[in-house]
C-alpha cells in the first residue's frame, strides 16, 4: 500500500487541520507517521498505554468498550479525518490509558501524532482553548455523572413500582381464586355426598357427571365471546325465571352462575331431561359449583398467565440475558415498553397500536432504543396530563423503519419544538425535569443507529418520529 504524500496542502484537507498556519502544520508534517493495519485486526485494545493520536485517512473502524465483560460496540466510522486513540491529549492530566478498543472493519490507513508531544504543543499553540476544554470536559463528565444517575434511579423507580402494582393485581386475584376455589370444591364434595344418599341409579350419575363435562364445554366456548353488561343482566333473569318456573329455592343466588358461566335456558332443559324432577335441585347446586370451580381454575390461569406475560416484558425491556447488538423486532421493545409504563400510562388514556407487523428486523441496541421508547412514550403521558389518546404506530420508510409515537396534548410551540432536543432544555416545572431525555433519545438515534429523530406537532396532535435504518451503517 503506497502511503499519501504528506504536505501542508494534504493535512489542510482534513478537517482537523484546516485551520492552522503554515508553522504549525510543519510541526505535524515533522513529529507524524503513517501506519496501515489490515482489516479485521485490533489496531488499539482499552487499557493499553495511551501513546498516539490517530487520524483516519481511509478505510472503516469500529470502536468498543467493555461493559460487565462484554465488548459494546460504541462507533463505527468511514469519514476521513476522523479521530480517535488518545482523544483527550488536551486534558492536563496525562491520559495514561485508551478508553476504547479500535478495531479495523477494512484495511486502514492512519495519521499518527505522538500523544505526549501533541499534548504539550497543543496547550502551546491554543492555551486559552485548552483551559476551555479542560473546564468543559471536567463539568460536563461531573454534570453527566450526577444527573445521569440520578435520572436513572428516579426511571428504575417508576418503573418497579410500576410493575410491582402490575403485578399485585393478578397475585392478588390469584390469591383471591385460590380462596375461593378451596371452599367450592369443598361445597362439590358435600353437594355428591347429599346426592349419593339418594341411592342414584348409577347409570343416572355417570349421566349427570357426562351433563357436567357437557355445560363446561359449553362455558368454555362462551367465555370466549363475553355478552354486554345489559346482555348478561337479560340472560340473569331468563336463568332466575326458569329457576322460578321449575320450583328451584333461591335460584337467584344460582341464576348469576349459569349466566356467567354463557349457559341458557336450553342448557338447563336439557339438565332437566338428563335427570328429571326429583333431582333436578340438588343437580343443579352441584353443577353450579363445579362451573364456579372452573370459572375459579380460569381466573388463576389468567391470573398467572399474566405474571408470567410481565416478567416476561420486564425481561424483554432490560434486555439482560441478550447481546448488546442485534438484529431486532422493534415491536418487542415498544409492546414490553407500554408494559413497563402501563401503571403510569393509567386508565384514561386510551392506546392505540398501529402496527405494520411485515417490518424487517433492524440493526440495533434493543436496550437503547427501550430507553428512547420509555422517553417518548413518558413525555407524551405527561403531556396529555393523564387523559387522551397514547398511538403507537410503525411503518416502512423506504430503507428506513419508522415508529412514531403520537398524543392529543397541547402540542408543542414552534419556538420550543426548534430547542427540544437540546441538552438540558425543559418545558417541565423546575425540579420535574433534567432536560436530558430527549437529548439522549436524540444521540442514541442518531448517533448510535444512524437514524433520525423529529417531531411534529399542532395542539391536539403531537408526533415524535423515530427513522431507524434497516442495514448496518458505518458511524461518523
Amino acid at each position: 500500500m503506497t502511503d499519501p504524500q504528506l504536505s501542508r496542502e494534504f493535512l489542510r484537507s482534513l478537517f482537523l487541520f484546516e485551520s492552522l498556519d503554515d508553522d504549525q502544520l510543519d510541526w505535524i508534517l515533522a513529529h507524524a507517521q503513517v501506519e496501515h493495519y489490515a482489516a479485521n485486526t485490533t489496531v488499539i485494545r482499552e487499557g493499553e498505554p495511551a501513546t498516539c493520536f490517530y487520524v483516519l485517512l481511509s478505510g472503516a473502524l469500529r470502536l468498543a468498550q467493555q461493559v460487565s465483560g462484554t465488548e459494546v460496540e460504541t462507533v463505527r466510522s468511514d469519514q476521513r479525518g476522523a479521530y480517535c486513540g488518545a482523544t483527550r491529549f488536551f486534558y492536563g492530566q496525562i491520559q495514561e490509558q485508551y478508553a476504547t478498543s479500535v478495531h479495523a472493519i477494512s484495511d486502514l490507513t492512519f495519521l499518527t501524532l505522538p500523544a505526549a508531544d501533541f499534548a504539550g504543543q497543543f496547550r502551546t499553540w491554543f492555551p486559552m482553548a485548552t483551559h476551555l476544554l479542560e473546564g468543559s470536559y471536567l463539568g460536563w463528565r461531573a454534570n453527566e455523572a450526577l444527573i445521569g444517575a440520578r435520572r436513572r434511579l428516579l426511571a428504575l423507580g417508576e418503573l418497579s413500582a410500576g410493575l410491582t402494582h402490575e403485578l399485585n393485581n393478578p397475585a392478588a386475584a390469584a390469591v383471591r381464586a385460590t380462596a375461593a376455589l378451596r371452599e367450592r370444591v369443598a361445597g362439590m364434595r358435600h353437594k355428591l355426598a347429599i346426592l349419593a344418599k339418594k341411592d342414584i341409579d348409577p347409570d343416572l350419575l355417570e349421566q349427570l357427571i357426562e351433563v357436567q363435562e357437557q355445560l363446561v364445554k359449553q362455558m368454555v366456548e362462551n367465555t370466549a365471546a363475553p355478552l354486554s353488561a345489559m346482555a348478561q343482566s337479560d340472560r340473569e333473569d331468563e336463568v332466575g325465571d326458569w329457576f322460578d318456573e321449575h320450583g328451584i329455592q333461591q335460584g337467584w343466588d344460582l341464576a348469576p352462575i349459569f349466566a356467567s358461566a354463557g349457559l341458557t335456558v336450553d342448557s338447563l332443559d336439557g339438565v332437566l331431561e338428563s335427570v328429571g324432577d326429583s333431582l333436578l335441585d340438588g343437580a343443579l347446586r352441584w353443577l353450579a359449583y363445579a362451573l364456579e370451580t372452573e370459572m375459579l381454575m380460569g381466573e388463576i390461569e389468567d391470573s398467572t398467565s399474566r405474571i408470567s406475560a410481565l416478567v416476561g416484558a420486564a425481561k424483554q425491556y432490560s434486555q439482560m440475558d441478550r447481546a448488546p447488538h442485534q438484529w431486532t423486532d422493534v415491536h418487542d421493545g415498544l409492546d414490553s415498553t407500554l408494559v413497563m409504563l402501563s401503571s403510569k400510562i393509567g386508565s384514561e388514556i386510551t392506546v392505540v397500536k398501529d402496527y405494520d407487523r411485515s417490518l424487517p428486523a433492524v440493526p440495533a441496541y434493543p436496550g437503547e432504543l427501550n430507553q428512547v421508547w420509555t422517553n417518548l412514550i413518558d413525555n407524551a403521558v405527561s403531556a396529555m396530563e393523564g387523559k387522551g389518546t397514547l398511538t403507537v404506530r410503525t411503518a416502512r420508510s423506504d430503507d428506513h423503519v419508522l415508529i412514531e409515537i403520537g398524543d392529543t396534548g397541547p402540542g408543542i410551540p414552534a419556538e420550543q419544538r426548534q430547542r427540544i432536543f437540546e441538552p438540558f432544555y425543559t418545558t417541565k416545572p423546575i425540579g420535574e425535569g433534567t432536560g436530558l431525555g430527549l437529548d439522549i433519545s436524540w444521540r442514541i438515534v442518531v448517533h448510535r443507529h444512524h437514524g433520525d429523530l423529529r417531531v411534529e406537532s399542532d395542539p391536539g396532535d403531537t408526533r415524535f418520529k423515530v427513522l431507524l435504518p434497516v442495514t448496518e451503517q458505518a458511524s461518523e
